[in-house]
């Protein structure tokens, strides 16, 4: 099943499932269009309407994303599932990498400093999910 955010919104079982402490994958696109996927953190931002994954200025997925901005991220629970798409954004001033930061904190732990961190801005297209997490 899938959902469009209106934020104001949210299933409680899906905002539940988005903001335990579990990891995610997040998935870009090679040049080619081959994906890539890679297990991070993501982060929901509800006041900016987003999700945040921190990583290092070079990785893959900050250059990937920089050139094309379509991406996915999901995590697994047993049989709940859920995922996201949108476009991502690649934040490089330090008030955005800052907030970055204080949702990942706040969903996993304080991560360690890292001079060179971005932050991706993804704003959701639509969320899937499995059928319980939709319910009302």
């Amino acid at each position: 099943m899938s959902w469009r955010p209106g934020w104001g919104d949210f299933p409680p079982g899906l905002l539940e499932f988005w903001t335990e402490r579990q990891l995610c994958t997040l998935t870009t696109l090679y040049a080619d269009g081959r994906p890539h996927v890679v297990a991070v953190g993501v982060a929901l931002d509800h006041e900016q309407q987003c999700g945040w994954v921190i990583t290092r200025g070079g990785s893959v997925k900050a250059k990937h994303a920089a050139r094309d901005p379509r991406v996915a991220a999901g995590s697994v629970d047993g049989g709940r599932w859920s995922s996201l798409e949108g476009r991502a954004e690649v934040v490089t001033d330090r008030e955005g990498v800052a907030r970055a930061e204080r949702m990942y904190a706040a969903r996993y732990r304080t991560p360690s400093e890292n001079p060179e961190r971005v932050a991706l801005r993804i704003t959701v297209d639509r969320f899937l999910a499995s059928r319980s997490l939709l319910e009302r």
